[in-house]
Order: structure tokens, then C-alpha cells, then sequence
């Protein structure tokens, strides 16, 4: 078995240990949805503000001229998910609430310092706030929820692949 071969049975074996034999499926959707969701949004928005791609990507907003923040579909996406796994726990499965709980997430405190401040500051100094929200955020999603032991085996795997 060549080292390529041997990192990925690594990587699965240390994904059954610590993600599917702790019954952590869940989590990880959760966290993955909220990483990639963050990444996506940000994107999304320096295309906005770079002019980049207007006809795919451009600002929401009302007639009226007020403009539709993604932290509004988030909250309405996290209220849904807590309603769902309350009100309806043996009929909506943990890993859709989970995928739909990390999507929210992920759009709501990537306006934390909008909500912190009550201001548009996503482009100034405070919208910085923001990514220290979102950063902590995964930090706990990561190693709290899924546990330290997967990322010891992913850098035990990572080590095996580099040194040997």
C-alpha cells in the first residue's frame, strides 16, 4: 500500500472511529454546512462588492430601497431548525437539521457585527467582528462538538503521509 492509499484509510478508519462509532454524523454535517456556507457568502459578497459576476450574484432589496441582509434567511433558518427537531423530533432526521442549523448559522454571524452594532459595517474596521464570531464559532463546532480525537487521527494521518 503506497502512502497515498494508506492517508486515506487512515482518514476512514480515524471518520468511523471518531465521527460514526460516537454517533457524531450530525455534528460534522454541521460543521462542514457551516464552513462551506461561510465561505460561499463571502464569496458571494466580494463578487458584489467587485462588481464581479452582477448577473448571477447582485444585492437584494426591497422596492422601497431597504436591503435584504442574508442574516434574515439565517435566522429564519435556525428558527425553523429549532422549531423542527422540538416540535417534530422522530419525523425531521439530525442530519438535515443539522445541514440546515449550520447554513443558518453560518449566514447569521457572518452579520454578527451588523447585529452587534445595529450599522452596516460589513466593509469597515467592525465588520472584522464577523470573521472573530465566525472563527470562534467553528473553533467550537470543530473541536467541541466532534471532539479532539479526529483531529489528533487526521495529523497522526497527515504525519504518516509526509514522514512515512
Amino acid at each position: 500500500m503506497d502512502r497515498l492509499e494508506r492517508f486515506f484509510s487512515d482518514l476512514h478508519a480515524a471518520y468511523v472511529r471518531d465521527i460514526v462509532d460516537r454517533d457524531k454524523q450530525a455534528a460534522l454535517v454541521m460543521f462542514v454546512s457551516f464552513l462551506v456556507t461561510f465561505a460561499i457568502v463571502r464569496y458571494i459578497t466580494y463578487s458584489i462588492r467587485d462588481g464581479r459576476h452582477t448577473r448571477l450574484f447582485h444585492n437584494v432589496s426591497t422596492e422601497g430601497g431597504t436591503h435584504l441582509h442574508h442574516l434574515v434567511p439565517g435566522i429564519i433558518l435556525i428558527l425553523v431548525t429549532g422549531w423542527m427537531a422540538i416540535g417534530f423530533p422522530y419525523f425531521v432526521h439530525p442530519v438535515l437539521l443539522a445541514l440546515l442549523f449550520g447554513i443558518g448559522a453560518a449566514l447569521t454571524l457572518d452579520e454578527f457585527a451588523l447585529w452587534l452594532h445595529l450599522a452596516d459595517v460589513y466593509w469597515s474596521r467592525q465588520g472584522r467582528q464577523s470573521i472573530d464570531a465566525v472563527v470562534i464559532a467553528a473553533s467550537l463546532f470543530g473541536i467541541g462538538l466532534l471532539g479532539g480525537g479526529i483531529w489528533r487521527d487526521i495529523g497522526l494521518a497527515i504525519k504518516r503521509l509526509v514522514v512515512g
